[in-house]
Formats: structure tokens, C-alpha cells, sequence
């Protein structure tokens, strides 16, 4: 690995440059931002993916669909039609991507679009919402958010990663200074006080930026398409785990756990399965997969039972009231 990371170094070289001269370009002005009149939170991450921006963007819904009306623009990853599209619940991944179906069908009166433009989703929903959540736009400049949350992973944070391609960060670690918040996300339950203190210290972080941690919490139900169930459901039966996510790892040792008997097929994240995929995949009598992977295979799974295991962001340390307190504030602010 240090040797592949050698012989990319010249490659991460010239991304950063190009990175950086874009960044600079925006910081003096060059380049505009467009800035609103409305709050714009925007929830990113340095790295290419696997840091639990969807969970952050439900924990954020579930906090203040009470109080605000939401709006939440995505890119609609790895969807299959181009441009602007608002998400209603009876679209496809195919359409609008796995993510923003999954948070449309979950929070139906939250207004869900997509957009490679940013700025044109902003603009198309602003009307209808009080606050606008950007789905993984960190580097996507061209709006400037009222509030920046960046998560990195306590596997791997972005203090100990390389730019593309030797790496894994889309920019270099400076970008970090964006933010108003970080969040550490996935991080071990029994993260001591002195490992927190620890990170925050490595993380250099500013005088204005905060830190929290948060873990990710497994439902204990695993769900169909029109009901619910106990995983314990699946505690003496064979079934075949399938993930397109970037990091399966944790599922796979939660279930481990569980003693659950299980087969793992593994898949690149928001892998798009082909109809050769889907038919062997069917053959198998049970499925479970998650969440935004029950988006894809859903239509398509036709004798296999189907069954999704939803996961939740858990703050640790009871950090997570100060974390609603941090943001409603912002959101106060513009009230």
C-alpha cells in the first residue's frame, strides 16, 4: 500500500493543485458563492464516502421537522436521468438515486430533490421550505451554506488520509477550516473522554468549530416493504447478507454478533445491480440488505424474501442535546 501510495503521490499532487487553486478561486471571489436568505445546512465530508451523511441528514430531520419546514437537496447519486427532478415516493433509484428515495419515503412531508446544480435545487424548493439541508455538497462552492457539518470517520479520519488518487480525500485536509461543525462518526461505544481529546487535538481544530462524536445504532426490527419484524426473526434461518455500501464492515460484525448465519455478497457503493445480479440474487430464500440497498433491489426481487435493517446516528457521551442546541441556534438566528 505505501508503495501504490508512492507511485500515486505525483497524481495527488497535481489533483490537489487543481483542488486548491478552485477553493482559492471562491475564497477571494473569483468564482461566486450565492448565499440565500434562508438557512442553507450543508452536510459533507472530505473523503469519497462512508462517513453516515444520509443517517446525519434523518438525525437532522428528526430534530426539526417539528419546528421548520424542510427541504433537503442531493445530487441523487449514480441516478440514471440528469438535471433537476423533485423526489415523490413512488419514483425509482433509477430516477432520483437510492438516498433521496429512501429520505423521501421516510420523511414524506420533508420536500426531497435532486440536483448536480446545487444552487438551481436551492432555488427551485426554497419557496416551500424554512431550511434547506445539502446533502453531501462540501466541495460544491457555489452555494455558500449558512452552516457547514463535516463528518469524518473514526476509522479513518481525514488527518490521516492522502488526496485522490494516492488517498482518499477529494480535497486537501485544509478544506477542513470550512466547517463550523465536526462531527466524528462511527466511532466505538465505549470511546474513552481521553481518546475524544485526543482526536480533537489531532484534528487542529479553530477556535469556532466544535466536535462531537457519534456512533452508528442498529434497529432491532428489520423491515419489509409494508411491515416490520425482530432481527431475531432471522435467528435460526440461513440468509444471504448483501451490501453496496462503502464500508460493510460494522453490519457485517453487528450480525457476527448476533451469531446470525449469513453469507456476505459484497457490492461497490450504490452499485447498480444488472438483471444477471438481480436474477441470481433472487434465487437465494432470504435477503437482508440495507436501506438504501432495499431501494435498488426492491422492484426487482420477485421469490427471495426481502428484508432491510435500518440504522440511526447515536451521539456519545449524551453530546447529542448540545448538538440540536448548536444547530437550533442557527437556525434561531434567522428567525
Amino acid at each position: 500500500m505505501k508503495f501504490l501510495r508512492r507511485l500515486l503521490f505525483p497524481f495527488s499532487l497535481l489533483y490537489g493543485t487543481v483542488t486548491f487553486v478552485r477553493n482559492r478561486l471562491f475564497d477571494i471571489g473569483w468564482l461566486k458563492s450565492h448565499r440565500f436568505d434562508l438557512p442553507v445546512v450543508c452536510v459533507g465530508n472530505l473523503s469519497t464516502g462512508g462517513t453516515g451523511k444520509s443517517p446525519m441528514i434523518e438525525f437532522l430531520i428528526q430534530s426539526f421537522q417539528d419546528t421548520y419546514k424542510l427541504g433537503v437537496v442531493s445530487r441523487g447519486y449514480k441516478r440514471k436521468t440528469k438535471g433537476y427532478w423533485e423526489v415523490f415516493v413512488n419514483q425509482s433509484a433509477f430516477e432520483v438515486g437510492d438516498e433521496p428515495l429512501q429520505i423521501k419515503r421516510k420523511f414524506p412531508e420533508v420536500t426531497v430533490a435532486v440536483s448536480e446544480r446545487r444552487k438551481v435545487g436551492v432555488e427551485k424548493i426554497k419557496s416551500r421550505t424554512d431550511v434547506i439541508l445539502l446533502d453531501d455538497a462540501f466541495q460544491h462552492r457555489s452555494v455558500k451554506p449558512s452552516l457547514s457539518i463535516l463528518l469524518t470517520s473514526y476509522g479513518d479520519l481525514y488527518v490521516n488520509d492522502w488526496i485522490l488518487p494516492a488517498g482518499n480525500l477529494r480535497e486537501s485536509r485544509s478544506g477542513a477550516q470550512r466547517a463550523d461543525i465536526v462531527v466524528v462518526t462511527k466511532c466505538p461505544e465505549d470511546l474513552s473522554h481521553g481518546k475524544m481529546a485526543e482526536i480533537r487535538k489531532k484534528l487542529k481544530l479553530k477556535n469556532h468549530q466544535q466536535a462531537y462524536f457519534s456512533k452508528i445504532s442498529y434497529a432491532d426490527d428489520i423491515k419489509i416493504e409494508h411491515g416490520s419484524m425482530p432481527l431475531g426473526h432471522l435467528n435460526d434461518k440461513d440468509f444471504t447478507l448483501v451490501t453496496g455500501i462503502a464500508n460493510p464492515k460494522p453490519l457485517v460484525s453487528h450480525l457476527e454478533k448476533r451469531n446470525l448465519n449469513f453469507v456476505h455478497k459484497s457490492f461497490s457503493d450504490h452499485h447498480q445491480f444488472t438483471p444477471g445480479e438481480i436474477h441470481e440474487l433472487d434465487k437465494n430464500k432470504r435477503i437482508l440488505t440495507t436501506e438504501k440497498d432495499f431501494m435498488r433491489l426492491q422492484p426487482f426481487i420477485r421469490h427471495a424474501e426481502l428484508y432491510y435493517l435500518p440504522i440511526s446516528v447515536s451521539f456519545l457521551d449524551n453530546q447529542a442535546e448540545a448538538f440540536i442546541e448548536s444547530v437550533g441556534a442557527h437556525l434561531k438566528s434567522w428567525s
